[in-house]
């Protein structure tokens, strides 16, 4: 299935996502065309089970198609519709093949069958048609997997991120959702937030293998003083640190995912995102560096993979916010189980209570 999904994901993005359409793109515009042909190729209910609409694909499988999103820098909201369609399906709910995106963050309440309160910051949220959130337990009522139509809520504090993509606040009051169930016992209740980490470490992953190989040519390309860039020390030196930390995310954003199943893989996931957004900050000064002048302009497509290099390894979490999860985590776990979790990609003590914090960095 795996192979499947990579040469058709390749082909759809290949033919419709190309640097030139999207230059021509306004800001935060819906790729009406690009949408048809994923809901026309099945991709975002790709890991709800067959029996709710699906095709029970693995996370394993579904890597190549968000790696993919990443390396065509594709500009709608495909990551998130199998992030959430995964969620649907493991909360028995039926899969939704329309517009989908999910909040990680919200104020949300629960309460007579009606929610209350507000979805911060949800990808595309101003154009898709639903959004799925994660209300947290009350009492004696468990946390609950809602989807909220989006057309019942206010549009508030409409942004775009450094890439002009949508990042909405939406506002319900009192609104019936269109499903709901509980969260999976075996799931933590900011399973989105970690979700989401995951994605963009692989879209990252994507973004840095096209700028390694958009940087690779140019560098073959250029001549100065009578020679390729190329060939010169300091040139190769950059191009062999940018091509480190590329495989670097790349290995490490494909584990996250091989090593998840019905429950997210909490230690790789979180690693994976500390090294893309680490390798992000030094490819884009990187190969900003080796194409000079040139890079900058809006003619040249490199800002397009640089943008959202900048955007996305901040979105769910920083690496500063991964790193001292990580840290807060393994020292839960106890001294003598760090080896064993090293070799294994898994805390014995992930369920115990630990301080959290906020993507912001600060303690809740």
């Amino acid at each position: 299935m795996r192979q499947l999904f990579e040469s058709t994901v390749q082909r759809i993005f290949g033919d419709i996502v190309t640097p030139a359409s999207l230059l021509a793109r306004k800001a935060g515009e819906w790729p009406t065309q690009l949408w048809a042909a994923i809901e026309e190729s099945g991709f975002s209910v790709a890991p709800a089970p067959e029996s709710l609409g699906g095709s029970d694909a693995s996370w394993n499988d579904l890597y190549v198609v968000v790696r993919a999103a990443g390396r065509y820098t594709v500009p709608a909201p495909l990551p998130e519709a199998l992030l959430a369609n995964w969620l649907l399906g493991r909360s028995g709910l039926d899969a939704i093949s329309g517009p989908l995106s999910f909040a990680a963050a919200n104020t949300l309440v629960f309460a007579d069958g009606k929610v209350t309160g507000q979805l911060q910051e949800v990808p595309w949220g101003r154009h898709v048609a639903q959004v799925v959130a994660v209300v947290a337990g009350t009492g004696d009522l468990p946390s609950q997997i809602v989807v909220l139509n989006v057309k019942d809520a206010t549009l508030a504090n409409l942004r775009l991120n450094m890439a002009d993509e949508p990042r909405d606040d939406l506002r319900f009051n009192a609104a019936q959702p269109l499903a709901f169930a509980a969260l999976p016992s075996d799931l933590p209740a900011d399973i989105l937030l970690l979700g989401g980490a995951m994605l963009r470490s692989a879209q990252i992953a994507g973004a840095l293998q096209a700028a390694l190989e958009m940087t690779s040519r140019y560098a073959t390309e250029r001549s100065q003083f009578g020679r390729p860039i190329a060939n010169f020390q300091a040139i190769q030196h950059r191009l062999a640190i940018l091509a480190e930390h590329t495989a670097n995310a790349m290995v490490a954003s494909e584990a996250a995912f091989a090593e998840s199943g019905d429950q997210l893989a909490l230690l790789p996931l979180m690693a994976a995102k500390v090294c893309a957004s680490e390798a992000a900050s030094i490819a884009a000064d990187t190969v900003h560096a080796i194409h000079g002048a040139i890079g900058i302009t809006h003619e040249h497509a490199l800002h397009l993979v640089t943008q959202r290099l900048w955007s996305w390894r901040s979105e769910f979490g920083s690496q500063t916010f991964w790193a001292q999860r990580i840290g807060r985590e393994v020292c839960a776990n106890g001294a003598h189980r760090f080896w064993p979790a090293i070799t294994s990609a898994k805390l014995e003590a992930e369920n115990n209570p630990v301080q959290k914090t906020t993507p912001s960095g600060e303690l809740s």
